[in-house]
């Protein structure tokens, strides 16, 4: 009885008044609101469109004519200059020396990988070694071919280190298609392997500590914590620097044009297309060549992400 007496002496309970509506947005400031993120890509988008998207427009358009790069005339040729592209032998057989430096890359990402890993953890002068890693990457490619040129020349660098260790060499490290290849590929793990290296540090750096903890307290060594926790960690780093090392050992052209300017069967896909455009004037030819490589290489990207679709990775 006390307690419905207390029931009824209790006050009731007063509900809390609505919120207020937001007064309507005007019109104006709506479209504003639409308007205001396309202002600010006004700039980007132009430069894209100016020197990326209209370049590749007239490119394939010359890729149709006869155009020589000079002349004022130009004349539609059709698919003359594809057909051409795929029928000499020695226009589509330079895509075998792309071969050394795929294989070239397959170095490159393991070593970055396997120095990303080690300074990763907490190990002496680390800070030391990610400079001396990434430095070459910030060198000039063209001041990177002339140090390495005076490197492989007979007598030069190379040679006398190994002299130094007992070894002589009489042989022209940039004499045969095979040394010089291997050597040129050489050089670009050398200056490329530090920017894998840098991604590969960021994505094992992002990589919460805590993972780390776990794996100690459960007995687990460096290994099981590379294989469990870094390897799938850095999955869509890992994919990006495959579409990049494959893209680029189709598109060699810097280190091998300085170095050996294509000589010695060290001509690349890239040297040739520039060859044809400047120095033979077929300008027409190149640009189907030049369409034939991008179409490659957005092939092999393509390929590569269904094979390796990017899936978001959850270690938590």
């Amino acid at each position: 009885m006390a307690d419905t007496t207390e029931k009824a002496a209790r006050p009731a309970e007063v509900a809390a008044p609505a919120a207020p509506e937001p007064p309507p947005v005007p019109r104006r400031a709506r479209l504003w609101r639409g308007v205001t993120p396309w202002l600010f890509l006004i700039a980007p988008l132009a430069l894209l469109i100016t020197f990326t998207y209209a370049p590749i427009a007239n490119m394939v358009a010359y890729s149709f004519t006869d155009w020589d790069g000079v002349s004022p005339e130009l004349h539609y040729t059709g698919a003359e200059n594809y057909v051409e592209v795929f029928t000499r032998e020695d226009l589509f057989q330079v895509f075998f020396v792309s071969g050394y430096y795929l294989a070239a890359s397959v170095v490159q990402i393991a070593a970055a990988l396997y120095f990303a890993t080690i300074l990763s953890f907490n190990v002496r002068f680390r800070n030391f070694f990610k400079g001396v890693l990434f430095f070459p990457y910030l060198i000039n490619g063209v001041a990177i071919g002339f140090v390495f040129l005076y490197f492989f020349q007979d007598g030069g660098t190379l040679d006398s280190v190994l002299s130094l260790f007992g070894v002589h060499s009489d042989r022209a490290w940039l004499g045969t298609p095979t040394s010089a290849n291997v050597s040129l590929a050489g050089v670009s793990v050398w200056r490329y392997m530090g920017l894998n290296f840098v991604l590969f540090l960021g994505a094992i750096q992002s990589i919460p500590g805590e993972l780390y903890e776990a794996a100690e307290l459960d007995g687990a060594n460096r290994w099981h914590q590379f294989r469990y926790i870094i390897a799938p960690g850095i999955r869509p780093v890992l994919s990006l620097s495959v579409i990049l090392s494959i893209s680029g050992s189709l598109s060699v052209f810097e280190i091998p044009y300085i170095m050996t300017g294509g000589a010695t069967g060290t001509e690349t896909f890239v040297i040739q297309t520039v060859k044809l455009a400047f120095q033979f004037n077929k300008t027409g030819l190149a640009s189907a060549a030049a369409v034939v490589l991008l179409l490659i290489i957005l092939a092999v990207t393509w390929v590569q992400r269904r094979l390796v679709p990017d899936d978001k990775v959850d270690l938590v």
